[in-house]
């Protein structure tokens, strides 16, 4: 843990993660500094880190936001981080001979927020010759920073034993103050056991009512899924996920949820990737769907600076 920090403490972000890093700047009452990210012509990506910030990142620790999606992401980040830590270091070297060429090591001090971290998914070893990407990926960044903090991760235990400091934050707060304001639902469900204990939060936060979704055998050839122990007939249901990709999920247990008297169904998660048509397919089944700004997409209402925040007060002091 890093002692108390200024308000001159810098975070830093490329153009993809602006708008979330200067919102976390402000919440942290720190300085944002842009970090000139783009691609040259064939695709690769350049990076180049403002000269009138080196002071700052020199005197200061450092906390970059940054996705490690899609794969572009994660050079990006790479590249990022490695860009820092020569500013760092003092390895300034550069063939125009411009400013100060070598100056002293100032040491640690790089913490990478990540709001959604990219092949969080590809957490085991399904079949034999694969690799856990999401242990790979943290260990290439592990090399480049002193911490991170990451939203909602699919399933933490993967990065369990790592030899970085990884703080683990939740937006299920937020999500439940915009479904309060703007749904008011009479209970939380999650679309099955996997998702309980992001949904369960949710619910307790907002004082509802809680169940998930099991698969109940209603003769030879159906399969229904129905909300453990509790009646929806009539009621207003939210179904809180940490991602929504396909929308299949969520567009089932809609479904199920209606034959089943369902008076409304609102869909919430962290993470709304919404790959290959998933938001015209969720338009026709569900009342509503909200989501984090973890991701670019129509419907981030809800901020995921806040999460960010409380997980890089608690490790950096």
């Amino acid at each position: 843990m890093v002692s108390s920090h200024s308000r001159h403490m810098p975070v830093l972000s490329g153009s993809s993660g602006r708008e979330l890093a200067i919102a976390l700047a402000e919440i942290l009452e720190m300085e944002f500094v842009l970090i000139e990210s783009r691609k040259f012509p064939d695709g690769e990506g350049y990076v180049r880190v403002p000269s009138e910030s080196f002071g700052v990142i020199r005197s200061e620790p450092v906390i970059l936001v940054s996705n490690t999606f899609p794969d572009s992401g994660i050079m990006r980040t790479i590249l990022m981080l490695e860009a820092i830590n020569d500013i760092r270091k003092g390895d300034l070297e550069n063939l125009k001979n411009e400013g100060e060429q070598v100056m002293d090591n100032v040491g640690p001090g790089i913490f990478l927020a990540v709001p959604y971290y990219g092949y969080a998914r590809q957490d085991k070893r399904f079949s034999p010759g694969e690799t856990v990407s999401a242990r790979v990926i943290s260990e290439i960044l592990g090399r480049s920073c002193d911490g991170m903090v990451i939203l909602d991760l699919h399933e933490p235990k993967v990065l369990d034993g790592s030899d970085l400091e990884i703080g683990f934050v939740s937006s299920m707060p937020e999500i439940a103050d915009v479904l309060q304001k703007e749904v008011g639902p009479d209970f939380i469900l999650s679309p099955d056991k996997g998702a309980i204990d992001r949904a369960s939060e949710v619910a307790k936060i907002g004082g509802w009512e809680f169940s998930y979704l099991e698969k109940t055998r209603i003769d030879a050839h159906t399969i229904e899924h129905q909300a453990k122990d509790l009646d929806v007939n009539g009621k207003v249901v939210a179904i809180v996920d940490d991602m929504i990709s396909t929308g299949g999920t969520i567009c089932r247990a809609s479904d199920a949820l209606r034959r089943q008297g369902a008076k409304a169904v609102f869909a919430a998660c962290t993470h709304g990737l919404f790959t290959g048509g998933a938001l015209s397919r969720l338009a026709n089944h569900v009342d509503g769907v909200y989501t984090t700004d973890s991701l670019r997409n129509p419907r981030s209402v809800v901020s995921s600076a806040p999460a960010l925040a409380r997980g890089i007060k608690e490790m950096i002091g």
